[in-house]
């Protein structure tokens, strides 16, 4: 790898979504000097939400995109040194850790707070990337609530598309649910809860064919796998619950995850099995998956590197 410049900085954050922004914050005021490299998407998977409910603070609610600008400013004001560029690959077998940008640029950091995001996985439809935003989600809890007294669907087989099919039941007048095959991944328990619940109608062995509606979602065409017959349902909201994907792929040489590689941390904290390598935010939390919760767990980790740097003499 042909390196053609380097750097040393105290505090190296990787990622700017709430969890990447906040640990800036947090990390500028304790006066960690970090520099924040923003990844492939700056400020993350909110740059592509509409409108934001549910986050405190915004009594009228606020854009993605736009509370994201906030975040950076914030972080900004507060001394963060915020930069353009990707994460290609680490080194965290050597003191300080060796981070490489954009395959050119190396840092070399004292500590590592990872805020890289996890990314929704997509079922490939163009209407669907089109309409994402404007009906299309892949967040019931996020944006459920636009859809209350409407008709939806969501595709997924899942423990998690279970949960979210019984979340907008309660809000939705009928959700439309399509399994791929002929029967569900979910555990039995959450089987019996998603059929037992009179407005959610099962669609065994089928899959969205098309997204309809050109300026938002106006409805679904559906496909049986098996037969290969088609209708169309009229809807407002279309959700896809197939599972998110967590950005850790650099880390795995170097870190514990779990089987769908999400990073761990030890409970309670941060810390990953590198002393002084942190991780916060959804590329470490498969059950909330908040902005809320991103910007604590960031907190966290600016936290603990304080702490780390600080019993080591470097703070």
């Amino acid at each position: 790898m042909d390196v053609t410049a380097s750097e040393k900085v105290h505090c190296l954050i990787i990622g700017s979504g709430p969890a990447g922004y906040t640990a800036a914050v947090y990390a500028a005021r304790a006066n960690l000097k970090p520099v924040l490299y923003q990844g492939i998407q700056p400020g993350g998977q909110l740059t592509i939400t509409t409108e934001v409910e549910n986050y405190p603070g915004y009594p009228d609610g606020v854009q993605g995109p736009e509370m994201m600008v906030h975040f950076e400013k914030q972080a900004t004001r507060m001394g963060a040194d915020i930069r353009f560029g990707l994460a290609t690959k680490v080194d965290f077998s050597v003191r300080p850790f060796k981070v490489w940008i954009d395959e050119e640029k190396l840092i070399e950091a004292d500590a590592v707070i990872i805020a890289t995001g996890a990314s929704a996985k997509w079922l490939g439809l163009e209407s669907e990337q089109r309409l994402n935003g404007y009906g299309v989600s892949a967040c019931a809890v996020c944006d459920g609530f636009f859809f209350r007294n409407k008709e939806v669907a969501i595709v997924g087989a899942g423990d998690t598309a279970a949960e979210e099919a019984l979340y907008l039941s309660k809000l939705a007048t009928t959700v439309h649910m399509l399994i791929r095959s002929d029967k569900m991944r979910a555990s039995r328990i959450m089987q019996e809860r998603v059929q037992q619940t009179p407005n959610i109608k099962m669609y065994w062995s089928s899959e969205a064919d098309e997204v309809l509606g050109e300026s938002r979602v106006e409805g679904l065409r559906i496909r049986n796998n098996k037969t290969d017959e088609k209708q169309v349902v009229p809807l407002s909201g279309f959700f896809v619950a197939i599972g998110h994907q967590p950005n850790s792929g650099i880390f795995s040489e170097f870190l514990e995850m779990d089987e769908a590689g999400y990073i761990k941390t030890v409970p309670g904290t941060s810390r990953t099995n590198v002393e002084g390598v942190f991780a916060a935010g959804d590329v470490q939390d498969k059950i909330y998956r908040q902005a809320v919760t991103a910007a604590g767990s960031g907190c966290m980790a600016a936290l603990d590197a304080e702490r780390y740097l600080s019993a080591k003499g470097l703070a």
